[in-house]
């Protein structure tokens, strides 16, 4: 007897509430946010000319740590290491906890 296994009707489902299903909304929320910051910072850098090596000085930190954190797919970074690159290039970051929909 070969019987197929039906696949779920997701059909009128959200994004959030599929991730939510599979059990990683979190993480791919995450995820996003790492990357936007990521790309944010890249970007001020780029527009005040400011070098890898610079920007790794003035937070106090190695090449390598500053890597990592403009690594987009590296979500293993800590809030004090954002905040330091932040403060760096004149910024602020903003968190905040909202009702979960």
């Amino acid at each position: 007897m070969n019987r197929k296994r039906k696949k779920p009707d997701h059909s009128g489902s959200t994004l959030d509430s599929l991730l939510q299903e599979d059990g990683v909304l979190e993480e791919v929320e995450a995820a996003a946010v790492k990357r936007v910051i990521a790309w944010q910072l890249a970007e001020i850098m780029r527009t005040k000319k400011i070098s890898k090596k610079t920007m790794a000085a003035r937070m106090h930190t190695s090449r390598s740590q500053l890597d990592r954190l403009l690594d987009p797919n590296n979500v293993a970074v800590h809030l004090a290491t954002i905040t330091r690159a932040a403060k760096v290039v004149g910024k602020k970051i903003r968190l905040e906890l909202v009702d979960a929909a």
